[in-house]
């Protein structure tokens, strides 16, 4: 039901988002369908929805905001020619290749990552850097391929330690920069081109379908959407997990981000999001228009910021501005549902300070608003030690 399930599944397994959802799921939701089907994920994340649709014959897209998962999202739905795949791998062995022969006195560009010692040995890091000034000659889909290679390696290669929900770091980081190993560094050139080759042999396998990537938000209408007969998604839930704290990494090395503001001011546009500035922005936001669920959402926020001390009014404030976010999402995504198609949204409901947030409810009396009809909740699955904390898929038809 999430990305572990995606590990070894061909591209599915390009690349680690500890919060997508599983391909097994995807899969099984549009297995059924006529193929040729149009499948939309209004909150593409890593492109599993589309990328699962189109191996199976449909026609998958999908709308983010975030600039970088709209270019790995892209990446991942091409079709790559057998001659772009072997220039691909001419191009890993060579930038490999210079990438190794590249002094330490050298001048090399590194991202402005704070703490940056913290992530990554001197050897370790020295080698990124050189691997980055390599690949900087190439662009288009070989660019492309080796620069995903590139992201596999810098996690592999960190400090950094996925054992939870979230990223945070190994018990071994140490605050100071260290002593350079020319090990490490050499470790993580070999390991550059051995996940260039692995990359290269899945992108072999051919898509019978289609899909197209598009950077747009979930709150307005996206142009260029087709009319759909599923909409499939895992939006955000509303748990105060920042997307963006988990790719930061891969951003900064893809210069998509430089500095710490840059993050924060990406997680405010998101739905749900809570990094640096998106939470001193919480301070003063107001809802724009009501929303259906409003007696509800204000009896239990009402809650939680009496009950949650100092921090209580803020997250209350959140918790009403993600609902506020999606009733806006469907009420921008419902014109774009075909008669008779059906959306499914995973989501999980949360607690604040033993206040229980049923997302999962409050989503299906907006669908009921907006006229769906046969609104379904059905539990998929318990997600962690909390007792009172499920994942639920959210289905509905429109009429």
């Amino acid at each position: 039901m999430t990305f572990r399930a995606n590990r070894g599944v061909g591209r599915h397994g390009w690349l680690r988002l500890t919060p997508a959802y599983g391909v097994r799921l995807v899969r099984g939701r549009i297995s059924h369908l006529p193929t040729g089907s149009v499948i939309t994920d209004p909150f593409s994340g890593t492109g599993t929805t589309p990328l699962a649709a189109a191996e199976l014959g449909h026609h998958g897209q999908s709308a983010d905001l975030n600039p970088f998962l709209v270019w790995l999202g892209r990446a991942k739905v091409r079709r790559y020619p057998r001659q772009t795949l072997a220039e691909a791998a001419t191009a890993a062995a060579d930038a490999g290749r210079v990438a190794a022969h590249t002094g330490r006195d050298t001048e090399l560009w590194r991202p402005n990552l704070f703490r940056i010692e913290k992530w990554w040995s001197p050897g370790a890091l020295h080698a990124l850097s050189a691997l980055r000034a390599a690949i900087d000659a190439y662009s288009g889909p070989v660019g492309d391929l080796l620069q995903i290679a590139l992201c596999r390696v810098l996690i592999a290669v960190s400090n950094a330690a996925f054992n939870h929900q979230s990223m945070s770091f190994k018990a071994a980081a140490g605050s100071g920069p260290g002593p350079f190993d020319p090990a490490a560094a050499a470790a993580a050139i070999a390991l550059f081109g051995t996940e260039a080759a692995a990359l290269i042999e899945s992108a072999r396998v051919d898509l019978p379908g289609s899909a197209t990537v598009h950077e747009g938000d979930s709150r307005s209408v996206v142009p260029d959407l087709r009319e759909t007969d599923l909409v499939l998604t895992s939006p955000p839930y509303v748990n105060r997990m920042s997307y963006i704290r988990e790719l930061r990494p891969y951003m900064y090395w893809l210069r998509y981000l430089d500095r710490a503001g840059d993050a924060g001011a990406l997680d405010w546009r998101a739905i749900g999001g809570t990094w640096g500035s998106a939470t001193s922005n919480l301070r003063s936001w107001t809802a724009a228009t009501p929303t259906p669920v409003d007696d509800a959402l204000e009896a239990v926020c009402a809650r939680i910021a009496a009950d949650g001390d100092r921090n209580g009014p803020l997250l209350a404030t959140y918790v009403r501005k993600y609902h506020h976010d999606m009733w806006l999402h469907f009420q921008a995504v419902t014109p774009l549902v075909k008669p008779g198609g059906q959306v499914s949204y995973i989501v999980g409901n949360s607690t604040f300070y033993g206040h229980g947030v049923p997302a999962q409810d409050w989503y299906a009396l907006m669908l009921r608003e907006l006229g769906y009809a046969d609104v379904e909740v059905e539990v998929i699955r318990k997600r962690n030690s909390n007792k009172a904390l499920f994942e639920f898929d959210v289905r509905a038809r429109r009429p």
